[in-house]
């Protein structure tokens, strides 16, 4: 069996490698803090639960509509409406198993080879991943640390072509935890007003932010809806990554065209795991909302005392629940470095540099752990970083003498 090449083009996710290599530590009796994978560590909300159960004896069991059941699109459309400050139509809205389907499809429905595909790196590998896939060229956009993990604007301008199809932006942000500024938003819809290009932005983390507002969507500037996919979903403000459920708001020639690949390829997502998702956009936030309070508790310690580490250098994320910590001052390299605090202090981490060339030199610490179990890990940290400690003294000492 000789598989395509276009497969050759695919990549992965690191997170599912390194946390298949962390249980692997486990079943030998060691112990592993787990701070590898990028999901709530809370339960799904009870009302939520409730209402799938629900659903089931009601016996919502069998097929739906492709583009999703439409009191759940109408739920979306209200939901996206209010949270965003625009009109959006059920129409618009689609309705798939988890949100990638919402990378996937569309770039499959816009992209010709030789296209050119800007998106923020470091960034999703899935991102990169389906453009090349689809023999389109992924333009990097270097996320600067000194700029709070946005990036350099007359570099975006720079990097527009008349190839580029698409601008893929991410607020807030995998893996730094960056927002961008609603001002350069709104500089870079006026950079794309006039240009036959579409941007796909991902703001499956919109609800779990730290600043006093919102983070801003670009959909907010009155020209930009009609030129945008927005990706959202159940997952991260919910609780729930296991039930496989994300949704995409777009313009109506795309929904017919995501439809049609959805046929091909899922006939449609499983209508209880549809009900529930009503329940959770109509249903109280109390539970998102302590969540959220949660893991801002969580990042303002565990970032602070990761910046009390030698060779670490943190900043404060604005969203989402990942530390992204610089670790260039240990003289190890990212991804060494990351193998070793999982072999040697059982701390499962991801190499920065597997979300881009731009995240080499970083580490992607995920806190939605307990605060005790993010603790712990720095203390375990604490005690090997001797060896990065001893390693740059000998290298100093190499240089004297």
């Amino acid at each position: 069996m000789n598989l395509a090449k276009r497969i050759e083009r695919l990549g992965i996710e690191s997170a599912f490698d390194v946390l298949v290599r962390a249980r692997a530590l486990e079943a030998q009796g060691r112990s592993v803090i787990h701070l590898e994978i990028g999901e709530p560590d809370f339960p799904t909300p009870p009302h939520i639960i409730e209402a799938a159960k629900q659903a089931l004896d009601q016996g919502w069991t069998h097929y739906g509509p492709t583009q999703g059941l439409p009191e759940l699109r109408e739920a979306i459309a209200g939901y996206v409406s209010r949270t965003r400050g625009i009109q959006v139509h059920a129409d618009n809205v689609c309705v798939t198993p988890g949100g990638k389907p919402i990378i996937f499809f569309p770039l499959m429905a816009l992209l010709e080879e030789g296209d050119e595909v800007i998106y923020p790196n470091p960034g999703f590998p899935i991102y990169e991943s389906m453009t090349r896939f689809l023999g389109a060229k992924p333009v990097p956009l270097p996320l600067e640390e000194k700029r709070g993990f946005s990036f350099d604007l007359d570099l975006f301008r720079a990097r527009l072509t008349d190839k580029t199809k698409m601008v893929i932006l991410n607020s807030p942000h995998n893996p730094t935890g960056g927002v961008i500024p609603r001002e350069q938003l709104w500089e870079i819809a006026l950079l794309l007003r006039d240009r036959d290009v579409t941007v796909l932005s991902d703001e499956i983390y919109a609800r779990i932010h730290y600043g006093d507002r919102p983070p801003a969507s670009i959909t907010e500037f009155p020209w930009m809806l009609e030129k945008t996919i927005l990706l959202d979903g159940f997952s991260k403000t919910y609780a729930m990554t296991g039930w496989r459920m994300g949704y995409g708001v777009m313009p109506a020639k795309l929904v017919t065209a995501v439809n049609k690949l959805m046929v091909n390829s899922n006939s449609c997502t499983a209508s209880f795991t549809q009900r529930a998702g009503i329940a959770a956009l109509n249903g109280p936030q109390d539970a998102a909302e302590k969540m959220v309070a949660e893991f801002r508790r969580r990042r303002d310690a565990f970032c602070a005392a990761l910046n009390q580490i030698p060779g670490f250098r943190c900043a404060l994320p604005g969203g989402a629940f990942y530390a992204f910590p610089n670790v260039s001052g240990t003289g190890i390299p990212a991804k060494e470095l990351a193998d070793l605090l999982l072999r040697e202090a059982g701390v499962a981490c991801l190499n920065g540099g597997d979300f881009g060339e731009f995240g080499k030199d970083y580490i992607r610490f995920s806190y939605a752990n307990s605060l005790e179990n993010l603790l712990e890990a720095v203390e375990r940290i604490k005690k090997l970083s001797v060896r990065w400690e001893t390693r740059a003294a000998g290298a100093v000492a190499d240089q004297t003498f």
